[in-house]
C-alpha cells in the first residue's frame, strides 16, 4: 500500500483557559470522514498528577520538570495501581511494580484522550482503513507546552493490547499545525545520510578525538550495513558521508553540496527558545531555527537527533515555551519529519534503535513505519517496563505521508522478448502530470479506467464514468517474427462524456472511439477540468 494512499485522523488538544488549567478542549482536525470531526473537554484530575510525578520518579533519567498546575506527589498510592504480585527478590518486585506504572500510565492517557466521541472517531477510522486495506496515520497535535513532556507514544487502550506507537496498523506520530507549506520534493531512489558528530557534553581528555573518530566509525558501518535480503527483493544503496566537529559553515556547505535526503546528528544539545543548541564544538552552537533553514533549503526529507532533550521545550521561570522545542521548530520552517528523543538515551540503545530504523527505511517503508517498528525492537531487547522504547518522539509534517524512497512497482510492464535479464527494462504508465511521482503502471499491456474499485486506475471524478476507457496494447502486423515488434498503445473510450487528449492540434475528444498514443500524450478523462495525466514509456536500469 503506497503511503499516498493511507487515512489520517489528526487529533488536536489544548488548556482551554489560563484561568482554568485543569481543563482541556479536545477535537478532530482531520478525519477520513465528514461525521469524525468531533470534540470533547476533560479535566486533568488528580488521578493522572499522581501516575505521571510517580512515572517521572521512576522512569525520567534526567529529571523531567513537573507540569505547573500538577501536584506532586512522589509515589503513587496502592488505589492507583494494582496490588503487585509477592516475588521473593526486590530486583522482582522493582520489575514487577515499574511494569504495572508504565501499563498504568498508557492506559490512563489513553482514557483520558480518547474516552467518548473521540474514541468513536478512531473506531470509525479504523473501520474505513481496515475496509480499505490502508493503514491509519494517528497524528497528535499537543498545543499546550505543559503536556509535550508527556510520553503519549506509551498509550495503549487496556491491559494486554500493544502501546499505540507499537501498532503497524495505525501509524502514530505527533504534529503541529503551525508550520509552513510542505514543499514537493518528489521521492529519491536511495539513501543520502549526512552524519554530523558534535562536541560531547563530557568534552575533555588528550584521546577525545581518537574517540570521535571510533564513534563516527561505528554510526556509519551500522547506517550502511545492509541486511542479506530486503522486503524488495533488491537492496537500496546508502551513502554515508561523516562530519566531524564541523562549524556551521562546513556543515551548511556541506548539506548544499551533497543532496542529502537524512541528517543525523549525534552530540550534545540542550532546549532553548529557537529550537534549542546544538554543540558543533566547543565554540560552535548552532540553534534549532538556524539549522531549518538549512535543512529546507537543502530539501532534507528527515532529521534525526541523538541528543537529549531533542522533543522539549524551553522553559522560562517554570513556564513551558510554546513551539520551542527542537522538533517542533524544524517542522514549522517545512522539514517534513524530525526523529528526536524525549529524555537520555544511552548509546547501546540508540544504536540498537538506528541499526533497525535505518534497514527498515531501506526497504522503501515510510518513515513512521520503520520508527514502529524499531521502537518494537527496543521494546524486544530492553523490556517493556524500562524507558528505551518510550524515548523516540517522532514529529512529522501534517501533510507528509512518510515516503521518501520510490516504491518499486511489483510487475512492471516489459516489451515482448524481455527476458528480465537484461539490464534495463520498460516502464509504461499513466503519470500524474501535476504530481510526478504518483504513477500507475500499466500491466500486460492493458489498464482499466473508471470509477469503480474494478477498475485498474479509479478516478473518483462525477464526470468519469464507471468504466470509461482502456489502455491497451496491439502489435502491428508485420512479416518479422513477433518478438522483434514493437507494441503500440491505444486509448478507447467507452463513457458518457468523452475522453479529451493533447493532440498536435491541441485538446480534442474522443467519444466511443480510441487513438493511438505517443508517449508524452496527456489525457483527462471526461471532462477538459479533470486530472491531468501523462502517458509514458519510459527505460530505466535494473539489476542484472
Amino acid at each position: 500500500m503506497s503511503s499516498s494512499e493511507s487515512l489520517c485522523l489528526w487529533i488536536a488538544l489544548d488548556r482551554l483557559t489560563a484561568a482554568d488549567p485543569e481543563h482541556y478542549a479536545i477535537w478532530v482536525v482531520r478525519s477520513p470522514y465528514p461525521g469524525g470531526h468531533v470534540h470533547d473537554d476533560r479535566i486533568w484530575g488528580q488521578t493522572l498528577d499522581q501516575i505521571w510525578n510517580s512515572w517521572q520518579s521512576m522512569f525520567s533519567l534526567r529529571g523531567l520538570p513537573n507540569v505547573p498546575h500538577m501536584a506532586s506527589a512522589p509515589n503513587l498510592p496502592s488505589a492507583y495501581v494494582p496490588e503487585m504480585v509477592e516475588l521473593p527478590q526486590e530486583t522482582g518486585q522493582r520489575a514487577s511494580y515499574s511494569s504495572r506504572l508504565m501499563q498504568h500510565l498508557g492506559i490512563n492517557l489513553w482514557e483520558w484522550l480518547f474516552d467518548g466521541p473521540v474514541q468513536s472517531s478512531l473506531d470509525h477510522s479504523y473501520g474505513i482503513a481496515l475496509g480499505q486495506s490502508s493503514v491509519l496515520r494517528l497524528r497528535l497535535e499537543v498545543r499546550d507546552p505543559e503536556l509535550t513532556s508527556l510520553p503519549w507514544e506509551i498509550m495503549q487502550s487496556q491491559p494486554g493490547r500493544q502501546a499505540l506507537s507499537l501498532n503497524q496498523q495505525i501509524l502514530f506520530s505527533r504534529t503541529t499545525s503551525d508550520v509552513d507549506p510542505l514543499a514537493d520534493w518528489g521521492l529519491d531512489n536511495d539513501l543520502k545520510i549526512l552524519l554530523v558528530l558534535g562536541q560531547d557534553s563530557d568534552e575533555a581528555g588528550s584521546d577525545k578525538a581518537l574517540q570521535l573518530e571510533e564513534e563516527a566509525k561505528l554510526l556509519k558501518d551500522i547506517l550502511q550495513t545492509h541486511e542479506p535480503a530486503t522486503s524488495t527483493g533488491r537492496p537500496v544503496m546508502r551513502q554515508v558521508d561523516v562530519l566531524l566537529q564541523p562549524t556551521p559553515e562546513a556543515l551548511t556547505q556541506q548539506l548544499e553540496a551533497g543532496r542529502y535526503n537524512v541528517f543525523f546528528y549525534a552530540g550534545h544539545g540542550v532546549p532553548g527558545p529557537d529550537g534549542g543548541r546544538l554543540f558543533l564544538q566547543p565554540a560552535e552552537v548552532l540553534n534549532g531555527t538556524e539549522l531549518a533553514q538549512v535543512l529546507t533549503r537543502c530539501r532534507v526529507k528527515l532529521a534525526v537527533f541523538n541528543t537529549c532533550w531533542g522533543a522539549q521545550p524551553e522553559r522560562v521561570d517554570e513556564q513551558a515555551i510554546p513551539r520551542s522545542s527542537l522538533a517542533e521548530v524544524l517542522l514549522h520552517h517545512g522539514v517534513p519529519a524530525v526523529l528526536a528523543m524525549r529524555d537520555s538515551i544511552t548509546d547501546e540503545e540508540a544504536l540498537t534503535f538506528i541499526k533497525v530504523f535505518t534497514q527498515v527505511l531501506a526497504e522503501r517503508k515510510p518513515v513512521d513505519e520503520a520508527v514502529a517498528i524499531a521502537r518494537q525492537q527496543l521494546l524486544t531487547l530492553y523490556r517493556f517496563n524500562q524507558p528505551a522504547w518510550t524515548l523516540p518522539v517522532l514529529y512529522m509534517h501534517p501533510d507528509f505521508e512518510g515516503a521518501i524512497l520510490n516504491a518499486l512497482p511489483t510487475d512492471i510492464t516489459r516489451l515482448p522478448g524481455d527476458s528480465g535479464m537484461r539490464a534495463r527494462s520498460t516502464l509504461i504508465a499513466l503519470r500524474e502530470v501535476n504530481k510526478p511521482t504518483k504513477v500507475w503502471p500499466i500491466y500486460g499491456g492493458l489498464m482499466r479506467v473508471g470509477r469503480l474499485p474494478e477498475n485498474d486506475l479509479v478516478i473518483s471524478e462525477p464526470w468519469v464514468s464507471s468504466k470509461h476507457a482502456e489502455i491497451f496494447s496491439r502489435r502491428a502486423t508485420s512479416q518479422e517474427p513477433a518478438s522483434k515488434l514493437e507494441p503500440t498503445y491505444f486509448l478507447r473510450d467507452f463513457s458518457r462524456y468523452g475522453t479529451f487528449y493533447l493532440g498536435s492540434h491541441g485538446w480534442q475528444q474522443i467519444h466511443r472511439q480510441e487513438v493511438p498514443l505517443k508517449p508524452g500524450t496527456r489525457i483527462r478523462f471526461g471532462s477538459a477540468e479533470g486530472r491531468l495525466l501523462e502517458f509514458v514509456i519510459e527505460e530505466r536500469t535494473v539489476a542484472a
